[in-house]
This record gives structure tokens, sequence and C-alpha cells, in this order.
């Protein structure tokens, strides 16, 4: 791997281990998982990597394939702030893990990501991996919904994205061949197999050539008028709420939503539309999966997709298109934004008979609308994937 040989070029020596976390694709389920939504997701074979060895003085000294700028703090004194750079995931991972352990060991390592940076959280993949090597060094092992936690903990906490625990839980309970079907209000999880009846499926990922970053997009205030709209709901019911943080969609029933959506200012009622179909969407299709019944799974995901696009309102052109394309595309049973659809990349669930024409058909397409795109823009065929081992 190259982040093998960027390291022993630094360090002129061998790194001591790698640590790998996979990405992961969410089919149906977007936009929920920070509202105690139901989410289903797959850990995919791509992922990141980091080539390290431990510095016993306690340094953390990291550098990416992906980015220029070396990183270096010490894990005694982690900026207490985010420094506004790619290694505020790692500060981070850093933080929110001295906060339950005492570190006495750094790490140097050198990260590499398999894929373009576009909605298949390489974010929390990012984090997860350091986290391995960390405790690794450190001698600290962690339980699955330990390692789920701190990660989820450094993003949010520290980076200040508003997420849920869909990325991280996908990326370390995923199975290969095995649907990750999970409840974010309790934790509660179940992995579907799949059913013999299951028709063949691989997962293409469609780069749109924009790369993707929630820290800084609408990601947060996609978010706040959910929020605001469950807010208003529980006050038109006359229902308990206190502080604006803890209002949460899934403690508001659905009638309730349906009664009062009227007075919802357009923003917040669309939020609450796409949340609350969302999560039909997504017990619908884990018992699609169940019974085998891929090209039911696959139109639900493009619906996802749909809502995604008109409800949640995010989606950049490019995006749009692609999603557009993908659903008059022969062969592809269904797919949507991958991630949080600000900027990134489309997935879709394809018949692998169709994989050839599915790759030229919708890179013509799109290379035909969005030309600038050309050499930028790529295609991946990947499989499901075990999540992080620990």
């Amino acid at each position: 791997m190259k982040c093998e040989e960027k390291f022993k070029k630094i360090y002129g020596r061998d790194p001591e281990e790698v640590s790998f976390c996979p990405y992961r694709i969410c089919p149906i389920g977007a936009h929920s998982d920070h509202n105690l939504g139901k989410i289903t997701g797959l850990a995919l074979d791509r992922g990141i990597h980091i080539a390290y060895s431990p510095k016993m003085n306690g340094v953390v000294e990291m550098a990416s394939l992906q980015f220029p700028k070396r990183a270096q703090w010490h894990i005694a004194s982690v900026p207490p702030r985010k420094q506004g750079d790619w290694a505020d995931y790692l500060r981070g991972a850093t933080w929110a893990l001295t906060k339950i352990f005492r570190l006495q060991v750094g790490v140097c390592g050198v990260i590499e990501g398999t894929l373009p940076i576009g909605g298949l959280s390489s974010s929390a993949a990012v984090i997860i991996a350091f986290l391995k090597a960390l405790c690794k060094v450190n001698g600290i092992v962690l339980s699955q919904q330990q390692l789920i936690d701190i990660a989820y903990e450094a993003e949010k906490s520290y980076v200040g994205v508003s997420i849920g625990k869909l990325d991280q839980s996908c990326e370390v309970l995923g199975k290969k061949n095995q649907l990750l079907y999970l409840d974010t209000k309790d934790g509660s999880y179940e992995l579907i197999p799949e059913s013999p009846a299951m028709k063949p499926y691989k997962i293409a990922i469609f780069y749109s050539g924009l790369e993707h970053s929630l820290v800084g997009s609408k990601y947060n205030m996609r978010v706040d008028e959910l929020r605001a709209g469950v807010y208003a709901l529980q006050a038109f019911a006359g229902l308990e709420y206190g502080k604006f943080g803890e209002a949460m969609a899934r403690n508001v029933p659905r009638a309730v939503y349906e009664e009062f959506k009227g007075r919802l200012p357009e923003p917040w009622a669309k939020r609450c539309e796409h949340w609350y179909t969302e999560f039909e969407r997504v017990e619908k299709g884990a018992e699609a999966w169940r019974r085998g019944d891929i090209e039911e799974y696959g139109r639900l995901s493009f619906e996802s997709g749909w809502s995604s696009i008109h409800n949640w309102e995010s989606g950049a052109p490019e995006q749009i298109r692609l999603y557009e394309i993908m659903r008059e595309t022969e062969g592809i049973y269904g797919g949507r934004f991958s991630g949080a659809g600000f900027k990134g990349c489309c997935m879709a669930l394809i018949d692998p008979v169709f994989e050839e024409s599915i790759k030229k058909t919708v890179t013509e397409a799109y290379l035909k609308s969005f030309p600038e795109m050309t050499g930028k823009y790529d295609v991946f065929i990947c499989g499901s994937a075990d999540g992080v081992g620990i």
C-alpha cells in the first residue's frame, strides 16, 4: 500500500502495523440518525488504511496521502478547539479518548483513503482507524459500543458536526453479505443475512468529481430545521419539552406531525416530512431485504433519494443529475446520494450482469451534462465487507 511506502520514505523504516476501517453506504435511512431514527447500511470492501508505529514520547505525528500538511500534537495537550484542517478528526479522536483513558504513548503514521472523499463516511473511518492505532499502542481494548461512542463524540463535540451514530455503527458492526438494521434510539441492531431468494448484486459508487465535506455545508442547518419543526410540534400539541437540542423527532408521534404540519414553516415541514417517511422506508426496506426482494429494497432507496432532493433539499446539481441518470439506467435496482448529499457521490445497488453497460451509460450521460468533470468523475464497483476488527 502507498501509505506503507510513504511511511518508510518519511521515517526510514517499515511501519509496525496497518490499521484499517471500511467505508459505508446507507441505501435507506439518510438524515434520520441525528433524531434517533432507524437506518440500514453496509460496510464496503474499501476504506481507510493507516500505516503506523508508536512514539514513546507521547507525540502524535500524522501525514495523509490526500492532504499536504503534516499534523502534530502531544497526547497530553490536544488543542482545546478544532484547528480548521483535515487533522481535526484525529485531534478530536485523541481528545475523546483521553476523556476516558490515560494515554502514555503517541503514534506516527500515514493515512491512505482507497476512494475519493465524497459521502462514504471517510471522516468516521479516519477517526475509527486512528482510534484503533492509538488504542493498540497504549494497550487499550475497546468494546464495539465504546468505539462507536468515542468516534461519535470526536466528530460531534470536537469537530462540530451534528451527526448521529449511523456512520460509526455501519463501519464497526457491519458484516459481509448482511444488512445492518439499526435503531439509533437505543443502539439495538440486527444483521439480516442475504436470503437465498435474493438476486445477486454489487455496489456501484459514482463519484461526481465534487469533494465532499460536512463542515461548512448546510448539513447542520438541515438538522436544526428538523429540530425546530419538532420543537414547534411539541408546543402545538401541548407536549412537554425541554431544551431545543433535546427535541427529537422520534419522540413525537407521526399523528402529531400530521395534525399540525400545516402550521409549520415550509422548510421545517419538509424536513419533518423526510424524517417520518424515511423512518417508514427503513422498516419496509428491512423486511424487503429479509425476504430477498432486492428490487423492492432498491425502489425504496430510489424513493429515499427523491425525498432527499425534494424534502431534505440536499444535493448539488451534479449529484441530482447522477441520481436522475441512475433511475433511467437498466440494471440498477436502486440508489441515492451517499452520505448527507452535499457534493460527493451517489451509490447504487446493481445487477452484476449489467455492470459494464451501467458504467458506460452513466458515465456518458453524466459527462455529457458536466463535461468539466472529465478526469475528476469516476466509477468504482465494490462489495460488502465486515466492519472494523477490534
